[in-house]
Order: C-alpha cells, then structure tokens, then sequence
C-alpha cells in the first residue's frame, strides 16, 4: 500500500518530548522553590524566566520589546548554556550561584600558600556552580629542593590530588557534579606521571585531563630527535650561579606563563632548566597508549590556541574550561550558549529538505545581545574573575544537533556535502554574531579594552611582523580595537569574507573580544532539544541508555533514549522504524549515521571545517571501535595537528578503564564483569543484567564502576 505523508513548514514542532528529555529539564532546569515546589511549570516558563531577566538589563523603555524578541528566539532554537537556563531570574532562590558555565583559575605560583589560596578560589567558584580549569605545570617537578622548607617537593600530581579532593566534597555536598580540567606542559619534566595519572583507579576523578602540546614537540616526534623536559629557573637562582643560558645541552627558551621571579628574554621567552631528555616519540607513544586505553590526557595544541586568540597580544592561555572549548587566561569566564540547528530544517526527510538561513541569521543576532547581557548578571564569586569578564565580554555562541541536522536534510555526516555544511553554519554564525557585535558596540559602548591603549613590545612584533611593516615600533602606542581587529588572525580571516565590517570594528571596537566556541551540550540537547545531537557531534545511537545520577541512589541509573531524528522519523515518516531493524518496514535509510559509523579521520574533517569560522575553540570527541587498531589510532592525532585543530580528543569503549556516561545496549551485553564475593567466589554477569546489591538493584556495569572507582553510595 502506498502512503503519503503531508509536510507544513513547521511538521518538527509537533513532535513530542520523550521522557528522558523531560525528566533531565525537570532535575536540572525546572526552578522550584525551598520546598521543592515547581515554579517553572512547563518548558516554555523557563524560557520566559530567562527571556525576562536577560531583557531586564535593557534600558526600561526597551524590556519589553527585548523580552519579546529573546523569548522569540528561545522558542526558534536559541538555548543558553545550563548554567544561564538554570539560574538566570532566580535570584531568589538561588542567590549565590553564577550564569557562567566556564572559568579559569588565577596562575598557581610555586609556593604552598599560593597552592592553597587557590584551592579556596576554586571551591567558592565550584560552589556557584561553575566548571574552572587550572594548569598545573606551573609547580617545579617531583624531587625539587624547595629552600624555605628545607626539603624536596613531592611534585604537581600530589597536590592535584588536594583539588581532586575538595571538588568531589563541594559537589557532594551542593548536589551537582564539580567540573575541572587539570592540563599540564608537555615539556615539564613530571609530563610522564601525569600522562599515566588516571591509569590508578579512583584518582583524579573530578578532573578531565589534558596537555599542551606544542608545535616545538609535535616537530620532534616527526624529525624522530631527543625531547627536552625542562623548568624555568627563577631570577635568584641565576644570579647566585650565572650559568651559561646559551649552553643548549643545558638550557631551552620556551613559552611560559612569566613573573617577575624568571628569566625572560626580551621577545618574552622564558629560560628553562633541562631535567632529562627522552625521545620524543617514546613520550608519543606513552601519550597515545594512555589515550587508547584510558580516553585521556586530551591534546590541546597551545601554540594554535595563542596564534589563533584574538587577544594574543595580552593574554598567554595556558588552560581551559572542563570540557576544552573555552581556552582562558587567569581569572578567565566565558558564558555559553548553543542554537539548536534542527529548528532551521524545512521539509524534513524529503527531496526538497532545505535549511532556513534567514532565520538561522536572525535567532543569531538576537541571540548574540541575549548572552552579552548575561555578562551584566555574571554572579561570579571572585573579583579577579568579575573583572576580566567585564573588561573583555567574551562569549562562546556554538551549535548543536549539527549530526540530527544532516540526518534531516538526508545527508551523511562527514560525506564532502556535510562538512561544507559544517563550514557553512559556523561562517554564517561568526559574520552575523560580529555584525551584532558591531551594532551593539555603537548602541552600548564596545568592550573595555578596545579603547585601552598598548605600548608595542618585541614581543608583539616577534608574533606579528606584518606590524612592523605597517610601521609600529617598539614603545608606540597602539589602541586594543586596532590590534583585535587588524592583527588577530581569526579577525584576519573574517576579514576575507567581510572586509568593510572588520574595517568598522577596527574603528569602533566590538561589544566582545570572543564570539563563538562549541560546546559538548550534553544535558541541554537530551533535555531541552529532546536529545538533538550534542554539539558539533553526530549522533551517539539512535536508541541507547544513559547513566544518570539519582539522588538517594548508590550507584548511576540506566535510561531509556532516542534520538532526535529518529523520534521525528517515526512521528513524520514511519511509526516502525528503529536502529538495526531486519525487516523492510522497520529500516531506516542509510543517511541515519551515529558516531561509531564515522572514520576518524572525517570527525577531524568536520572539526577542522567548523573550527576555521570558531574564535575560541571545540569541545569534539572522535569515537572509534574498541577493536579499533592502536597503530591507526595513532594517526588520529597527527592528522588533527595537520588539519590545524586547536584539540583533539578521543574516545574508545574500555569498560576495564571506566563505563561511559552514554552506553550501546551491544556493549554491555558483549561485556562480562566479575564480582568477587567475602568469600572469594568469583560471579561473572553481563553488563546489561540486574544485580541485587545492598537492597537495590544496579545493572552490573554501573555496580562494577561504582565499586572500582570508589564513589558507590557517595552521591
């Protein structure tokens, strides 16, 4: 029989929300009162409450008209990032948290009442429900004589451990997970303990982990030569022994974050001590056998983050956000917020499937003056973080359901048609987003430091020389608006496409110094955009389970998801689909692709198209197979450095490792874990069964976690 399905412009409005979507807005977004009473009542008050606070920023006159306008927005695919959706208009009941979802620590000096100082930073940061991210590296290596002590430092990894440890306190006791990202120097002689950190069970937890890779490392692992780990001698070690700085077997001159205590050249380069040497291909491998088997460290490729900061004249970024698309200085915030693509898809499924651009262009512009005023309403519990957010303005706008959005437009994400989809997006988000950008800075005043002025140095013109050929010398002064807009490379290349506004902004000044970043959107695409695609991300299953958190639980309950696309296949196209189906009325077309069915080397393909248009940067995760072969593992990062990717990460199902937060019901049926009892009788379950343990029931894999990695009934 023959059927024919009718398509009105707006058919994926009507689709339903799916349980888990609304159980996560429910536990995460919805504002209730102290005695647990909903304030939000449906979706679409959240999205009022939000509306109504970002407009009350406005100019009186002016609130209503951008109260209409943002909840406009919000209703067409605009969705701020968790922390603005959770606590924006709520003052009331939650008085002392943030809408910031990322931040940076202050630089930890090497001394132990700095490390402490900020370990209470952070957990006042933490307490207001913002990840932070600090690096390490800055702490000299195990084994150091530390004078005032009288003794030898036990090195940075220990005292990770002291933040590890009050993150998980902080969290427990506020009911929501803490968030860090711990990275660390590839060349600090104490990199191979922290590459190999997590390969202990229980530690370092609370941390992702991940380490600056330079461009000066990634050349000696392809030239094969000898890689120096080394750490800046301070300015009182030099002038008690003056050593000889030119001897290279001796000495390196590297990138560092400086204070007056190193020695620093005068185009800004730090003399550090060599420790040891080891080839730099056998540090290669130890970082990609860690990565293989344990999913970390991450790969943030520094040198690209600082060539490509449009603030690389006054900032040197040596960390970033939890999740890695907000590379930060010190005291460093950045608020978020995503566009769900899947709004824009027009005729979804059929021949005619087009993209809304006009609209996309609009939400994004009326979106931008939306997180811009978020920085009027910052929460940030520290001055240090207050200031910076305030001086600069920096937000990351980004994208989800960018995988659901090619399965609606019958494409296959990482065929050539998709990635110049990808390129497309995140260039249309960028020259909108800085056209707003623009006005508002005519309208409102631009950033504070477009109309500070700099003093040229050395360094300025060793990272820029085409500024001495415009004539700038050492000791002139120059204005920020003009080295943001002229000399930052990504300014650069927006130029390319938009000549005449880049001109303006380098006249003006913008409103902000940082646009756009893609975040992983876990928990806002499954809940708010009923489990779109998260972030830059194809899908991650169609059908698969989640590991919740549940309060008074002892371990992490398995929930039942779908994805977006399938859900609107189902409802607009056939009831019976589903994933895997063996008879033709219950198979999907082949365009229907989840992350598993993607090469590696076309996710840093998308990556790559999308970051050219990104000013901050991604947070992507290539997954591949668990049988996936270690010597092509290998080259996933290699290509990414290629590609000119900011970061890379990974992800291979290893349940001896960890069990993921998203799991494939054929993973856990293929995995076989192994309790052993009091008396030492050995029971073996599959990762899907039911166990009866200390009077609940747990799926074996979540049991088996939470025992190994020490956390069951700490939640």
């Amino acid at each position: 029989m023959n059927s024919v399905v009718k398509f009105v412009e707006h058919d994926l409005d009507a689709i339903p929300f799916q349980e888990a979507s609304l159980d996560i807005w429910d536990k995460k977004y919805r504002l209730v009162s102290k005695s647990g009473e909903p304030i939000d009542l449906a979706m679409d008050d959240t999205y009022k409450r939000v509306a109504r606070a970002l407009a009350d920023v406005e100019a009186p006159a002016e609130r209503e008209h951008w109260y209409e306008r943002f909840l406009w927005a919000l209703r067409r695919g605009a969705i701020p990032a968790g922390r603005i959706t959770s606590n924006a208009g709520a003052l009331e009941h939650k008085p002392a948290t943030s809408t910031i979802n990322c931040t940076v620590s202050g630089t930890i000096q090497d001394s132990m009442d700095d490390i402490l100082d900020k370990v209470h930073e952070a957990g006042l940061t933490l307490k207001a429900g913002c990840g932070i991210g600090y690096e390490f590296s800055t702490l000299r290596p195990r084994g150091a004589y530390v004078s005032g002590a009288g003794a030898y430092t036990s090195g940075p990894l220990s005292f990770m451990d002291i933040y590890d440890k009050m993150c998980f306190t902080v969290s427990s006791a506020g009911g929501r997970r803490g968030a860090q990202m711990g990275t660390f120097d590839v060349g600090h002689p104490d990199a191979m303990e922290f590459i190999r950190a997590k390969r202990e069970n229980g530690r370092l937890r609370q941390f992702n982990l991940s380490l600056l890779i330079t461009d000066e490392f990634m050349q000696a692992v392809r030239e094969d030569r000898e890689w120096k780990l080394a750490f800046p001698i301070s300015r009182k070690e030099y002038d008690a022994d003056k050593p000889d700085l030119k001897d290279e077997t001796k000495f390196v001159w590297r990138e560092w974050p400086y204070d007056g205590r190193f020695v620093v050249n005068e185009t800004g380069l730090v003399a550090c001590k060599v420790y040891k040497t080891m080839p730099a291909r056998r540090m290669w491998d130890s970082i990609m056998s860690s990565t293989y088997d344990f999913a970390e460290p991450g790969f943030i490729l520094i040198d690209r983050v600082n060539e490509m900061n449009n603030n690389w004249w006054c900032e040197n970024i040596r960390a970033t956000n939890p999740c890695g698309e907000q590379p930060l200085p010190p005291y460093g915030s950045c608020l978020l917020g995503s566009v769900n693509l899947t709004r824009f898809v027009r005729k979804p499924f059929t021949a005619e499937a087009e993209f809304d651009w006009a609209e996309y262009r609009e939400v994004v512009k009326v979106f931008t003056r939306m997180l811009d005023n978020v920085v009027e309403v910052n929460g940030l519990p520290l001055e240090g973080q207050r200031n910076e957010i305030l001086r600069k303005r920096r937000h990351g706008m980004g994208f989800l359901g960018l995988g659901s959005t090619m399965t609606l437009l019958r494409m296959k994400y990482g065929s050539p048609e998709s990635v110049q989809f990808t390129e497309d997006v995140s260039r249309e988000m960028a020259v909108a987003g800085w056209e707003a950008g623009l006005d508002l800075a005519r309208e409102k005043g631009p950033a504070p430091i477009m109309n500070e002025e700099f003093t040229v140095t050395a360094e300025m013109l060793r990272k820029r020389p085409e500024m001495a050929r415009d004539g700038w010398k050492v000791g002139s002064k120059i204005p920020g608006r003009v080295l943001h807009a002229r000399y930052s490379r990504y300014m650069q290349r927006i130029a390319g496409v938009a000549p005449n506004l880049v001109e303006q902004l380098a006249l003006v000044g913008a409103r902000f110094t940082h646009h756009t970043s893609i975040a992983p959107t876990g928990t806002i695409s499954l809940s708010l955009a009923n489990n779109a695609s998260n972030g830059i991300e194809p899908s991650f299953a169609h059908h698969y389970f989640r590991n919740v958190i549940r309060e008074g639980k002892k371990s992490k309950e398995k929930v039942d998801v779908f994805s977006y696309e399938l859900l609107a296949y189902r409802e607009l196209i056939n009831r019976q689909a589903m994933p895997n189906g063996t008879s033709v009325a219950e198979k999907l077309p082949d365009y229907f692709t989840t992350a598993d069915d993607i090469t590696p080397t076309a996710h840093v393909d998308i990556q790559a198209a999308s970051q050219k248009w990104i000013d901050s940067s991604i947070s992507k995760t290539a997954n591949v197979p668990t049988d996936f072969k270690y010597e092509s593992f290998k080259d996933i990062y290699l290509y990414a450095h290629e590609k000119g990717l900011k970061g890379c990460t990974t992800f291979r199902f290893n349940p001896e490792a960890f069990q993921g937060v998203l799991v494939k019901e054929e993973d856990l049926k293929n995995t076989t874990y192994v309790f052993t009892l009091d008396d030492g009788t050995e029971v073996s379950v599959k990762g899907d069964e039911e166990i009866e343990y200390d009077g609940e029931k747990h799926t074996a894999a979540n049991l088996f976690d939470a025992l190994k990695e020490g956390y069951y009934g700490k939640f």
